[in-house]
């Protein structure tokens, strides 16, 4: 992969330092289960820079967040909210961390986006387009 490519592919991401911690530790877990996931939320923790959780920026995705995307590929814009495995429930538009598009989503910005892969192994373009924190 170019260095144009893979800059275009991973932005520059932040995370809360007690959330990737949590996150790197859980990816640990499910190591066996979902390597993919794994592999992938390992690689978004030991990358992004990381910040005490009263100095994050608030437009930086974060676990809870309330996430407004588009798929770039068909323009669907979707709305989640990031949760932790035991909360995801998506009928209620709370997406696990340990999916291929919540691992992806973790850390970005508003108006940034990301070439990522689905659940299928295809990449889609996503970009950020609102993130609301919780009251």
């Amino acid at each position: 992969m170019s260095a144009t490519r893979a800059a275009r592919t991973r932005p520059q991401i932040h995370m809360i330092d007690t959330e990737a911690e949590r996150l790197s530790e859980l990816a640990m877990t499910v190591e066996t289960a979902m390597p993919q996931v794994s592999e992938l939320l390992l690689r978004e923790t030991t990358r992004a820079k990381l910040h005490r959780a009263a100095a994050t920026p608030a437009d930086v995705v974060t676990m809870g967040s309330e996430v407004e995307f588009r798929d770039e590929a068909n323009g669907v814009t979707r709305t989640v909210t990031l949760a932790w495995p035991q909360e995801a429930d998506i009928a209620a538009g709370r997406i696990s961390i340990l999916t291929p598009i919540g691992a992806g989503l973790i850390g970005l910005r508003e108006g940034q986006q990301i070439l990522w892969p689905d659940r299928d192994g295809r990449e889609r373009n996503l970009t950020i387009v609102r993130v609301s924190q919780p009251a």
